[in-house]
């Protein structure tokens, strides 16, 4: 368990975001018919906004908006319909919610109005890649972006599924996206990094790679980590529907948590709550334990046979 090195996010209008004192929980919201974990559920924008301010009464930190599945073998949706599934549920959750409200897309115009709508955060599964206008919309706009990992796109990224060092080319590729981002003018304090679980991965690199998380922090910037229903989880659990996974998920939360995860995006939100807050008091005993035996005198080898 390493200390978890401390950051602060500028959210345009808002109060700053500081990660690293206590983990943060991110609740996803999925605006989509065809979500694995959660399809149709919240197409109603009432019945989103719902959810989110239950989310927030249950103490989530940062709501997720996401108009399109990205799920591996999802058909890509166009700008359109994706603007027209999120705004209006953007629309009604800004001027109801206390915290950020977050818009996971990969396209510049969606960022864009979702940004005018309220969002205070992009999620971007490409991590710049698939839509190079996104960069410059985050610049001007000044709001953090999330780059994950990934390769290809959703319909053949298990092709691309093939690693000689997982942990370590992870590094290297959200490396070269933190470059991109830096070169495009997003300021590097504040991008987010997410190794993407899942997301161009067999199980068993998934689970490498969290394993491995700790790897992360030498990128020194705040990591975002989303296990929440993913099909990895099936490697250990066998197969089962998604609203079957928790318990699976609540393991690897917790793990996310005591290797350095900053922000944890999930669904069930009451539930991970109490992972993380548990995850949280242990990593504050850790701490204290590490202080108490760096002060502690230690005895002379005669003081000890005296």
């Amino acid at each position: 368990m390493l200390p978890r090195k401390s950051y602060t996010l500028r959210l345009p209008g808002r109060d700053a975001l500081n990660l690293g004192d206590r983990t943060l929980v991110m609740g996803i919201i999925n605006v989509t018919p065809d979500s694995f974990a959660d399809g149709g559920v919240h197409l109603d924008s009432e019945r989103a906004l719902d959810t989110a301010l239950a989310f927030e009464a249950e103490g989530v930190d940062i709501v997720d908006i996401g108009g399109e599945s990205t799920r591996p073998g999802a058909i890509p949706l166009s700008v359109s319909d994706e603007i027209a599934r999120v705004l209006p549920v953007l629309q009604r959750l800004a001027p109801r919610l206390r915290v950020p409200i977050s818009i996971d897309t990969y396209k510049s115009e969606v960022a864009y109005q979702a940004i005018d709508n309220g969002a205070t955060l992009i999620n971007d599964i490409s991590a710049l890649r698939y839509d190079s206008n996104l960069a410059t919309v985050t610049a001007k706009s000044g709001v953090p972006i999330v780059l994950m990992h990934t390769r290809g796109r959703s319909r053949e990224m298990y092709q691309e599924a093939n690693y000689t060092d997982v942990a370590g080319e992870i590094v290297q590729e959200l490396t070269d996206a933190i470059n991109r981002a830096v070169k495009a003018g997003i300021s590097c304090d504040q991008l987010i990094i997410d190794p993407g679980l899942g997301f161009a991965k067999q199980a068993s690199h998934t689970f490498e790679m969290l394993a491995r998380l700790d790897e992360l922090a030498k990128l020194d910037r705040p990591i975002m980590v989303g296990p929440s229903r993913k099909s990895f989880l099936q490697e250990v659990l066998g197969e089962c529907p998604p609203s079957q996974r928790e318990w699976g998920t609540a393991a690897a939360v917790a793990a996310a948590v005591l290797l350095g995860a900053h922000i944890v995006r999930v669904h069930g939100v009451r539930e991970m709550l109490q992972i993380v807050r548990i995850a949280d008091r242990l990593r504050e005993s850790k701490s204290v334990v590490n202080q108490t035996s760096s002060s502690a005198v230690v005895p002379s080898i005669n003081e000890t046979h005296n």
